[in-house]
């Protein structure tokens, strides 16, 4: 194969891998269907800013608003689960096409700082280790990423001899963009910066640079200055930061999805750092430095370090020959990265053909066509959304979070208790008084419950937990 081909192998991979079975895995988490609300809500009201909540800046909704709307969604949905199911196939395939994308940057960033060799097995690597299916998941951190790779990919070509001035400021424009879709983004200022300062050492190209880095995500706290909600805005950026869980916590689910990724990629970081391999370290510690530091942590939060996890690797294991003798024969050092390759993929194809999320969509079902007038839905952004912006259905607040702030208008209440819903009861009394005072009708179990989870890769199925079962319960609500 031509070298200018060698490219395909990653992305027909990805494409495999992210579009075979886009909405079956993994489940649909709780935080996914928050940014289907708001997407939704930016389509019929043409407001991306959701009442006064301003946890995040609101790029990332209307990045998926405006895929929603070119899409003429939502698509004709009747009450069956596998009708349901396709409300998300659109979001999910769009986040599969990011993924795919992404790849390709991958491959290009190490193309253009290292050589071919590396940008390879880079992108395959990223393409086919099981962590990959995380990027499926409509999450901020998944659609900031291609506009902080495309960022650093031109600022690498910006400091190239024969670039152009324009250059700088549009990578500039992408990582504004970046944090204007999630703000810990800003934590790549000093890499890209260090980038552009390689050009020329003037100040002049960072200030070039920097302006739209500064200036696009200022939008989302000017816009609440307007709204005379200033005060929200600075109350909210607060909570977020004060939020705090264990660095720990988040390594041992990594561990848990891809444990073989996790060590070849943190010895690539501690080789990158014995022969001083600046780009590498530039990208990984300020990132894990600032995750350590600041904030509430989940296993997807990983993501935005991945590219540079795979790239390390990739740099290490392609100069093994270099330093044990007997890897110095070509065969026997491609077997062993072929036999990488393969157990990712193999890893990734067991657990990604499954579909652990239709118990979802059948207790949803079930729900809908079985709903009492004058009775309040509790369930999680995972289907609230569906209720009452597809279904028109009323009594469905946004969150079942929301009774802890507001009074339930209604004597009776159902609840979808899954596992999201059972490990927030300690959130408030009312959500323990709502799981009390109803009794179960139905319950779904999932395929995830037919798994080991001790044996890997199904060790992965502990991160789809909403996947597991499904509690529906109805009663009396009673006093408040």
């Amino acid at each position: 194969m031509k070298k200018k081909y060698v490219i395909l192998i990653p992305l027909i991979l990805a494409s495999f891998i992210h579009l075979l079975n886009p909405v079956g895995y993994p489940e649909v988490f709780f935080d996914e269907g928050i940014y289907m609300r708001r997407a939704m809500n930016t389509i019929d009201t043409g407001n991306p800013q959701e009442g006064y909540l301003y946890d995040h800046p609101y790029f990332g909704q209307i990045l998926l608003a405006g895929v929603l709307q070119i899409t003429n969604y939502p698509p004709d949905t009747s009450t069956e689960p596998g009708s349901l199911q396709n409300l998300y196939l659109i979001p999910r395939l769009f986040m599969g096409l990011i993924a795919v994308l992404n790849t390709f940057l991958v491959y290009l960033i190490a193309k253009e700082k290292f050589n071919c060799n590396v940008a390879l097995l880079s992108s395959t690597l990223f393409a086919v280790m099981p962590y990959t299916w995380v990027f499926n998941r409509i999450l901020l951190d998944s659609m900031l990423l291609p506009f902080l790779l495309a960022s650093i990919l031109l600022a690498i070509h910006f400091a190239k001899p024969q670039s152009k001035m324009w250059i700088a400021p549009l990578s500039g424009i992408f990582l504004g963009l970046a944090i204007f879709t999630k703000v810990p983004a800003f934590v790549f200022i000093p890499l890209v910066i260090w980038l552009v300062f390689q050009k020329r050492r003037k100040y002049s190209d960072m200030l070039v640079w920097i302006i739209p880095v500064l200036l696009i995500p200022m939008l989302w706290p000017a816009n609440s200055i307007v709204l005379n909600q200033f005060d929200l805005w600075i109350k909210d950026v607060l909570w977020q930061t004060q939020r705090s869980n264990s660095i720990l916590e988040i390594i041992g689910s990594f561990l848990i999805i891809d444990p073989v990724l996790f060590v070849l990629g943190m010895t690539g970081i501690a080789y990158s750092a014995i022969t001083r391999n600046k780009f590498v370290l530039i990208w990984f510690v300020p990132f894990v430095a600032f995750l350590s530091l600041i904030g509430f942590k989940q296993y997807f939060h990983w993501i935005p370090i991945i590219p540079i996890l795979c790239i390390g690797a990739s740099i290490w294991l392609l100069d093994i020959p270099k330093k044990i003798r007997y890897l110095q024969s070509k065969t026997i050092h491609l077997i062993i990265l072929a036999s990488l390759v393969v157990f990712g993929l193999t890893s990734t194809i067991l657990v990604i053909t499954h579909d652990i999320s239709l118990n979802q969509f059948e207790a949803l079902s079930y729900v809908i066509e079985n709903q009492e007038e004058n009775s309040t839905i509790l369930a999680s952004p995972v289907y609230s959304w569906i209720l009452y912006d597809v279904f028109g259905v009323d009594n469905v607040p946004k969150d079942y979070a929301m009774i802890l702030f507001g009074p339930v208008n209604t004597e009776k209440i159902t609840v979808i208790a899954d596992a999201h819903f059972m490990l927030d009861q300690n959130r408030g009394e009312k959500l323990v008084k709502a799981y009390n005072e109803t009794q179960s009708i139905i319950v779904f179990e999932g395929k995830a419950n037919d798994f080991d989870t001790r044996i890997y890769p199904y060790t992965n199925m502990r991160m789809n937990i909403e996947g597991f079962s499904i509690d529906i319960r109805t009663g009396e609500w009673g006093k408040q």
